[in-house]
This record gives C-alpha cells, sequence and structure tokens, in this order.
C-alpha cells in the first residue's frame, strides 16, 4: 500500500490504489477467518496457528515471530473493514492526499502487525508505529485546536508507552528460557509455558503492563487525551483510531497483563475494576453534557471501552466473550459515528447539536444511518451493543462476591445514561423543525458515504443477528489464559 501511494501523483490514482488495496486487504481478512475456521473444525486445536519465526537480533533474541488465535483473526477482520470504510469516508480529503494516505496506511500497517505478532518485543514497535502517524494526522488534517489536541495525545500515549516498556522488559528479563536455548524469550507463548515470574515481580509488572496498554484504553484517569483527539482528527483518523487503535489496549491488557502475570492479575484487578468502572459511568456522564456531536461520541467511547477492560477483569470467559464482542461491536459502531459525524459536518460547516435540527427531511440517509448508529450504541436488541453489553453483564454477575456485584450493578446502569444522550441527540439533530433555513439546501449522502456507511451496517447487524460464528471463532482462544489464572487460585 504505501509502494503504491508513493508513486501516484492524482487523486484519480490515490483512490484507486487505496479502494484496490483496502478491498484485496477485506477479502483476505476473510479468506484468513474462513481458513482458520476450516482448521478448527477439522480438530486443530494449536493456541496459535499459522505460526512463523524470523530471528531479527541475534543478542538479544528478538524474532518477528507471527500467529493468530481466534481473537487476533476477529481483530484483522474489525481492522480492514474499518481501512475499507474509512478509504471512502476520505474520498475528498484536502490538502496533501497523498500524504495523507501514506500517513494513513502507515498506521494501518502498525494495527495489523500488533495483532499478528506473538513476540512481546515487535508487538511493541508495531504499537508505537500505530502511535507516531496519529500527532501529524491530527495536527495537520485535524480541524479546531488540532495543534493542541495532537501533542496531548501523542505526550499522554508516550507516557504510557514508557510503562509499558518498562513492564515488557521486566517481563523479557525474568520469562525463562527459550525453545531455542537462549536464556531469555520474548514469546508469549514461551513465556506463558515457562510460568518463571514470582509473585513479587508479577505485583510491580502487572500495574506497569495494565496501565501501560490502559493509556490508550481510555482508562480512567488517563483518558483526557481522548476527547480531544478525537473531536479534532479528521474523519478517517477518528474512526481508525476510535474503532481500531483504541482496541489495540484492551488486546493488549488481555494477550500480555492477564496472560503472563496471572497471580497479580488475580490479586489486583479489583483495583482497575474500580477505575475501569468509574470510567464506563463517568464517560457516559459526560457524554450527556456535551454539545459537540464529535465530544458526544468520545466521551461514549471513554464508556464503552471501559466496558471492554472492565469485562477483561472479571477474569471468567463469559465476560471475556462479552470484551470482544464490545470490542467488535464498539468498533464498527464509533467507526460509523464518527463517519457519520464527519458527513454532517462537511455540509453544515457545524458539529453543535443546538445549530441544528430537522436533519432527516434534508439527508434521509444520513439521519437513518445516525439512528441505527444510536440504537447499536444504546444497546437495542438485534444490533452489535446489545449482544456484547449482555454477555459482559452475564458474566460478570457470575462473582457472588459484593464488590464485583455492586460494580456490575454500577456499570449496567451506564445503558440508562446512554440511552438518555443518544435519544437527546437524535431528537434534536434529526427530529423537529428545521433550525437553520440554509440546510435546506443540502444534499444527502453521495454513492462513496453511503457505501461506507452502508459496510459499516452490515457488520454490526451481522453481529447482533448471528452472534454464534464469533463464539466459534474465539472459543479456543480462553482456554489457556483461564487455565493460567486457575493454576495460581
Amino acid at each position: 500500500m504505501l509502494a503504491g501511494l508513493a508513486v501516484c501523483r492524482k487523486m484519480s490514482q490515490i483512490r484507486a490504489v487505496m479502494v484496490i488495496l483496502s478491498s484485496v486487504l477485506l477479502v483476505m481478512s476473510g479468506y484468513l477467518c474462513y481458513e482458520f475456521l476450516s482448521l478448527r473444525a477439522a480438530g486443530n486445536t494449536e493456541e496459535m496457528l499459522f505460526q512463523g519465526h524470523w530471528l531479527w537480533y541475534a543478542p538479544l533474541n528478538i524474532k518477528l515471530s507471527v500467529g493468530v488465535d481466534g481473537i487476533s483473526v476477529l481483530m484483522l477482520m474489525l481492522s480492514s473493514i474499518i481501512v475499507f470504510a474509512g478509504t471512502f469516508a476520505s474520498w475528498k480529503i484536502d490538502p496533501l492526499p497523498r500524504n495523507f494516505f501514506l500517513w494513513f496506511a502507515l498506521l494501518s500497517m502498525g494495527v495489523f502487525g500488533f495483532f499478528i505478532t506473538i513476540d512481546i518485543f515487535t508487538m511493541f514497535m508495531f504499537y508505537e508505529v500505530a502511535l507516531i502517524p496519529m500527532y501529524l494526522l491530527i495536527g495537520v488534517w485535524g480541524t479546531g485546536r488540532k495543534e493542541y489536541s495532537a501533542m496531548k495525545l501523542t505526550l499522554m500515549l508516550m507516557g504510557g508507552s514508557a510503562f509499558l516498556m518498562l513492564g515488557l522488559l521486566g517481563i523479557y528479563w525474568h520469562s525463562g528460557p527459550s525453545a531455542d536455548g537462549a536464556a531469555h524469550t520474548w514469546n508469549i507463548l514461551e513465556i506463558a509455558h515457562n510460568n518463571a515470574i514470582g509473585t513479587g515481580w508479577q505485583y510491580f509488572l502487572f500495574p506497569m503492563t495494565f496501565v501501560g496498554f490502559g493509556v490508550l484504553g481510555a482508562m480512567f484517569p488517563f483518558h483526557t487525551w481522548s476527547p480531544d483527539g478525537h473531536a479534532c482528527a479528521p474523519t478517517a483518523v477518528s474512526m481508525l483510531h476510535a474503532g481500531v487503535l483504541m482496541k489495540l489496549g484492551g488486546y493488549g491488557c488481555f494477550r500480555i497483563a492477564i496472560y503472563l502475570l496471572p497471580q497479580a492479575a488475580n490479586d489486583l484487578s479489583w483495583i482497575f475494576i474500580v477505575l475501569t468502572g468509574i470510567s464506563v459511568v463517568y464517560g457516559a456522564f459526560s457524554a450527556c453534557v456535551q454539545t459537540d456531536l464529535k465530544y458526544i461520541n468520545a466521551y461514549s467511547s471513554v464508556s464503552h471501552c471501559g466496558m471492554v477492560l472492565f469485562a477483561i477483569l472479571m477474569l471468567n470467559t463469559t465476560a471475556m466473550t462479552g470484551a470482544i464482542l464490545q470490542m467488535l461491536s464498539h468498533g464498527l459502531m464509533t467507526a460509523l459515528f464518527f463517519a457519520l459525524i464527519g458527513m454532517i459536518y462537511g455540509r453544515t460547516h457545524t458539529r453543535d447539536i443546538r445549530k441544528m435540527g430537522g436533519l432527516m427531511q434534508i439527508m434521509p440517509f444520513l439521519g437513518v444511518c445516525y439512528m441505527i448508529a444510536g440504537f447499536a450504541s444504546l444497546g437495542l436488541p438485534g444490533l452489535s451493543g446489545f449482544v456484547a453489553e449482555m454477555t459482559i453483564f452475564f458474566g460478570s454477575f457470575q462473582h457472588a462476591d459484593m464488590f464485583h456485584r455492586v460494580f456490575v450493578i454500577a456499570a449496567t446502569c451506564s445503558i440508562v445514561i446512554t440511552a438518555v444522550y443518544i435519544l437527546r441527540v437524535v431528537g434534536k439533530l434529526l427530529l423537529g423543525k428545521v433550525y437553520d433555513e440554509h440546510h435546506r439546501t443540502l444534499t444527502d449522502a453521495t454513492w462513496w458515504e453511503r457505501l461506507s456507511t452502508i459496510t459499516l451496517i452490515v457488520f454490526i447487524a451481522a453481529i447482533g443477528c448471528f452472534p454464534n460464528w464469533i463464539n466459534e471463532t474465539i472459543q479456543h482462544s480462553f482456554a489457556p489464559i483461564i487455565a493460567n489464572l486457575q493454576s495460581v487460585i
């Protein structure tokens, strides 16, 4: 993708390259999912499939080790869907469209690399590759206080990366021997198999890794970069950032902090349940008082991503299944929200809901799509949000102690709060009389905007109506993690 864009000069060539390559990426992700399910159906229960290992730096035993399980496959599918939809949402990007798509492609490359690697050093490298382009994408092509937001986002995420790097180095030095005889290993599967990290070191390393990834997952109180970053980012960047990049936080917490440090996860999870529970409720309440469409969706993302981390910390299969469903659901619906907000802003030149009204009369296609996104967000049955949240709450309520159940009930209340701000926005933005008579001359969605939004809606409905295939994809992925957690109880 990067090479193809580098030789393009005309906008038509740039669009053609992005459409072709994002389409190929989507097809390849679908084929990977098909092959993965075929191997599982044939009886292959190996923890990671399609593994490959290439030595990069012998003195530290750093390898490019790749492999996927059901969770990785679904995250790759999510990423390819949003890259495809984001390409069409950026059809008219200006200025410097080639530069924009080059950085957009680099960001996408970091995301895909992160999800397929099973070596924690190269995982961290791809993590940084995914973060660095955000500064330029927001600072150059963003709106509003874009320089401030880009710098704030970069500094806070780099601060989280510093904690994360310390945690990963600690895991490496206490990892135990590798399969090829080296003294230490970066390989996630080998570290889990060795189980050589002492309890004392786990208590030290678990907060570092969980906070390091949790910053990207917008965990309270490290979430403040998220609303400003989302509000000022261009449409496709907001889609990819909220839809995929924030999922790196939840995926990293699950794959590294919980899996490799099980004793500390069991003993210290209550601290982070408190923080993530605050994220869920605080994010929903904050969305209620916003008047800017992007800020509403940004705080909603804080709440929904907090739900992902909250479910992971419940440390049981049902809640973790809900966390993966929530990652998929939130990724699709928040990408749809940001796409629609960008399309509405491109026509009305405002994101202030106090200055808009009656848009359903003027642009009915965009209005219906916005209502679908809203209903998915508040958990309407038949859409992805309902399946994800109900699975999380059922799994979380399996804990019989008062502490867990109090926080589950508090998190459940966020559904009501979400309904309040979603219905408020839908009523003010789409229904009622037209606030600004100049808006009557506006046009509805173009063909490329329709393609972008319909793609996302189809997958939101597919998850809501047919969730069993997702469960079949990930059912083997939790077994080694749960076994690690139960071995230290």
